[in-house]
């Protein structure tokens, strides 16, 4: 009965609505659209994409599938406005809180412009290991079709929308670290010179499909690495980028000698909550479907995050008897980027260690090691982006298992790669670490290297820092004409 019930739906989704009109000839067959229905509950490919015998009949995107990517880029883009402006705005002082809020908005229109006029193509259309061409260069051809090296059901111009979002949470993570001293115009030129020496060659060499580190996707990466959702790509990236760009620009006046507290936590504490509920769109949204391996990542992503901030807040506790509101919010977004490379491969268990390790070692990162080497990240950007996104690339290659997402063991075929195997199944659960190690080396040296290289360069001709009369008064008022709050 149930099979009769099923046959029937299947007819009736997939026939004319007037059952009388007789089908035009050559139209596709029942098993033709079976076939189609199959592949688009399984997010494979289709006939026509694979080749094979039974020709397909769809030739759009799927609508599941583009309701779901474009609720994770509305969620992703959520997380830098309002999520990350409230969150390092609440924790900058009162005179500086708009500058953070206007640099964030001004990232998010800079980016789009550079994805727009290349970003995107240099990151996903097919070229050198290092780098993409310029085949999509202005969003030519980026249309409503899918792109079937990275999707097979979500239109290029959701999966386009999506990835801009990535681009532009990254840059903006860097201004924590150099808040409240470094000048708008700077921040700006700093950041689009930034998107294409650093941010667009990492993104192509491991989310690439003919990337130089990606290990699922393409079967000559040189580096067999994997990351789920960006703990290379966006989380190591900025945060190593932002320690050389906060010693480049030096201490702020006062630092360790006055008390920079942060000036409202009811902001940071908001910004927190809205950073972890955009960030399912981040994690989950990277399976590029609603299957179960985005299910996966939204599961692993809430019990590595509730863990770490948990365990940072202890620790708190345990070593200087209060356990503070800052504590919670820090280890939530220490969980968050730790399990952010892991998050699609892992399994529950694996994702509690994780966010055990998330609550503990950015924890002495930002209470110890800067202490230790002096340096001034502000808003401790440099602890946990770069030292969590460090430590959870280094943790998926330890904890990563085919027996939750299967593409670790994955038999490749047209059109994604010609080649039968990507590599994976011979090193998941053995020496997958060892790759792991190898991208984050590479990914380290291309953003210290490149945010050196640009830091000085910016450093010579515009000048990186405001003048110390400016900072003193802040930048609020002298860099945007503005107060963030009216007392009188």
């Amino acid at each position: 009965m149930m099979r009769i019930l099923l046959l029937i739906g299947i007819i009736a989704f997939f026939c004319p609505l007037h059952a009388q009109t007789p089908a035009p000839a050559g139209s596709p067959s029942l098993e033709q659209r079976v076939a189609d229905l199959e592949a688009y509950v399984n997010n494979s490919s289709r006939a026509a994409d694979t080749g094979g015998a039974i020709a397909s009949n769809v030739a759009g995107p799927g609508p599941g599938y583009n309701a779901w990517m474009m609720t994770c880029a509305a969620l992703v883009l959520f997380m830098t406005l309002p999520g990350l402006a409230l969150f390092y705005g609440g924790l900058v002082r009162a005179k500086n809180v708009l500058s953070v809020l206007a640099q964030c908005l001004g990232i998010v229109g800079l980016v789009t412009i550079l994805w727009w006029v290349a970003g995107y193509s240099l990151v996903f259309s097919r070229g050198s290991p290092f780098i993409g061409g310029l085949k999509f260069a202005f969003l030519r051809g980026v249309d409503a079709r899918p792109n079937n090296d990275y999707s097979f059901w979500a239109s290029q111009n959701v999966f386009a929308m999506y990835q801009l979002m990535f681009a532009i949470i990254t840059p903006a993570l860097i201004i924590g670290a150099v808040a409240e001293r470094m000048k708008f115009a700077a921040v700006l030129v700093f950041a689009g010179i930034w998107m294409f020496v650093v941010y667009f060659p990492i993104a192509h060499m491991v989310w690439g499909v003919d990337g130089w580190m990606n290990g699922v996707w393409n079967a000559a990466a040189k580096i067999t690495a994997i990351d789920f959702a960006g703990g290379t790509v966006v989380h190591m990236s900025s945060g190593w980028s932002a320690l050389v760009l906060c010693i480049l620009l030096g201490h702020r006046l006062g630092f360790r000698k006055e008390i920079m507290a942060p000036h409202s936590m009811v902001l940071c504490m908001v910004g927190t909550g809205l950073l972890w509920v955009g960030w399912y769109g981040f994690n989950a949204g990277s399976a590029l479907a609603p299957d179960g391996i985005a299910a996966n990542a939204f599961m692993s992503t809430t019990l590595a995050t509730a863990v770490a901030s948990f365990i940072w807040a202890m620790l708190e506790y345990a070593l200087r008897g209060k356990p503070s509101v800052l504590g919670f919010c820090s280890g939530a977004v220490a969980g968050l980027v730790v399990i952010t490379p892991a998050c699609g491969y892992v399994a529950p268990s694996g994702a509690v260690i994780i966010g055990i390790a998330a609550g503990v070692v950015p924890f002495f990162a930002c209470t110890k090691l800067k202490l230790w080497l002096g340096y001034d990240d502000a808003l401790d950007t440099f602890g946990i982006h770069a030292v969590g996104g460090t430590l959870g690339a280094f943790l998926t290659g330890l904890f990563a298992t085919a027996s939750v997402n299967p593409n670790l063991s994955l038999v490749l075929g047209a059109p994604l790669n010609p080649a039968t195997q990507n590599g994976l199944a011979r090193i998941v659960g053995h020496t997958l670490w060892i790759e792991q190690l190898k991208a984050i080396v590479v990914t380290i040296l291309v953003a210290v290297v490149g945010s050196a290289i640009i830091g000085a360069l910016v450093r010579g001709t515009i000048g990186l820092r405001i003048a110390p009369e400016i900072e003193r008064q802040g930048l609020d008022i002298n860099q945007h004409g503005e107060e963030g709050y009216i007392t009188s």
